[in-house]
């Protein structure tokens, strides 16, 4: 689990969180750093065990199908 997993989109950051009392330092060092941005925090402990949490989960694009 780590805070640095987050997702940067258009006007948004994504972090995850994970009912631990660093969440708020982690929300509150980003919205410093990205002041231009929205920062919310999902909550990620279930996504931590199977897919790796938000950045993880943006990453793969299916290949596109032959004649599709």
């Amino acid at each position: 689990a780590s805070y640095a997993n987050f997702y940067v989109g258009n006007g948004v950051c994504i972090v995850p969180t994970f009912n631990d009392r660093n969440d708020r330092v982690a929300l509150n060092i980003l919205a410093d750093l990205m002041p231009q941005h929205e920062i919310v925090g999902i909550h990620a402990v279930d996504l931590v065990w199977g897919l790796g949490t938000l950045h993880c989960l943006s990453q793969q694009q299916p290949a596109a199908r032959s004649g599709a």
